[in-house]
């Protein structure tokens, strides 16, 4: 098999001015500037090409930044291997829940504008919300059996509990599991051909699995934020997000889809060896009835930066202010109850899981660092960041003014990629703050 080097497809890493991403290139300099050792930065080469070469991967998108400017901007592979098609800097990568962040910020500006409140019950915005009940299982103590009762919220489901995964809510299978995960999957919620409207109809119908605030579980609550944002807006997403986000940043190839003359642009997994087939994911160039707030949009590794850098400058991005610092600051801090509850499935999440075991807790929208130790992974406290099954994934670490961006398309096998690409970037650093 024909394998791209890394010397012919890696571009040259640059020391680029992040409020100029998108007028590259710009200034190019040594990352000893920012702190970085250039022989080590090697060394994340050497890695992906491998992965690449060895056919565990198609291709990655790697980058770091530090004090506003890149450090190391590299390609590896193919953007599709199957086509022979190399890796460029501008591939697009689908984002699965490296989207939630984003949405997120677009709930908090709302928020700010007063036109939700992220204190409120979710039926303020959804009235269908208002009476779900809680599915609970019972034991009959004289004879063991366990009976399925329905009970009422204890205290209402809020926004802040969409924006921190604890609603109640779930994902169905195989994120989620259990009967109201099941039930998720037969009433089809994740449709892509049903408006959000439709959705939060189809959920209404269907009971919590926890009572509100008592459990922590990943699930579709941001989808559901993504429509309570529609009522709060008077805006389909999709052109609320462009609009008061990923345009006024410079995002330009931010979306929940793809038009046609980028096309040529999106990075594609690599087909089984047993089945010859690519794994099931999202076509990014047709348009969806349904924007998934929880994992549909797309983007390239620097405007993803642009949005990181956003957040690690206290909402502002050049001359652009989406939120005040005092929101960052919330959103980027533990909105996590000591004594929480967790979900079953949580252990398969291990280094990423919000939980006191591993050092971290969960914000709005985002996870974040809590210890120094604990966790096997580099970081500095009040780090924060979330990653997307597809394996794209994003680390701010504002102590040490840095962020970390890999983008890669390997759906169900990306945590091992994951954390090299964090351990790669803090070897390299040799001038910490």
């Amino acid at each position: 098999m024909m394998h791209f080097k890394s010397a012919a497809i890696a571009a040259t890493a640059l020391l680029i001015s992040v409020s100029a991403l998108a007028q590259q290139p710009v200034q190019v300099s040594k990352p000893e500037e920012v702190g970085f050792s250039s022989e080590r930065l090697t060394r994340i080469d050497k890695a992906f090409q491998a992965y690449v070469d060895k056919d565990l991967l198609p291709g990655a998108v790697v980058m770091i930044a530090r004090k506003g400017k890149v450090a190391y901007f590299k390609s590896f592979g193919f953007q599709d291997r199957e086509q022979k098609v190399p890796m460029k800097l501008d591939s697009i990568f689908r984002l699965a829940s490296m989207t939630k962040p984003i949405v997120s910020v677009g709930a908090m500006m709302l928020a700010e504008e007063g036109k939700i409140d992220i204190g409120a019950p979710v039926s303020v915005y959804l009235p269908e919300f208002k009476d779900l009940q809680v599915r609970t299982e019972k034991v009959d103590p004289a004879t063991g059996n366990k009976d399925v009762v329905m009970e009422p919220q204890k205290r209402p489901m809020t926004v802040q509990d969409l924006m921190r995964h604890t609603s109640g809510l779930v994902y169905a299978p195989p994120i989620g599991s259990g009967p109201v995960s099941d039930a998720y999957a037969e009433a089809n919620v994740g449709d892509r051909n049903t408006t959000l409207a439709e959705m939060v109809t189809k959920m209404s119908k269907l009971p919590l699995a926890h009572q509100p605030g008592e459990v922590w579980e990943y699930s579709m609550a941001v989808d559901v934020l993504g429509r309570v944002i529609e009522v709060g807006s008077g805006m389909e997403l999709d052109r609320y997000i462009e609009e008061r986000i990923t345009k006024p940043l410079g995002m330009s190839s931010t979306g929940f889809y793809v038009g046609a003359k980028d096309g040529a642009r999106i990075a594609q997994p690599q087909a089984d060896k047993a089945t010859g087939q690519r794994p099931a994911i999202f076509d990014p160039l047709q348009k969806p009835k349904r924007f998934s707030g929880g994992g549909g949009m797309v983007a390239t590794a620097a405007d993803y930066l642009r949005f990181a850098e956003m957040m690690r400058h206290g909402g502002v991005q050049g001359t652009t202010r989406l939120l005040a610092p005092s929101s960052v600051t919330l959103m980027t801090a533990n909105a996590l109850k000591p004594g929480i509850g967790y979900a079953s499935f949580l252990p398969r999440m291990a280094d990423i899981g919000p939980t006191p075991e591993m050092g971290q807790g969960f914000g709005l929208g985002f996870a974040v660092r809590t210890e120094t130790g604990e966790n096997p992974l580099p970081g500095s406290v009040g780090s924060y960041y979330w990653t997307g099954a597809y394996g794209t994934t994003f680390y701010v670490d504002p102590r040490q003014e840095m962020v970390v961006i890999m983008m890669i398309q390997a759906p169900g096998a990306n945590a091992r990629y994951r954390r090299e690409a964090r351990y790669l970037a803090y070897q390299a650093l040799t001038a910490p703050n």
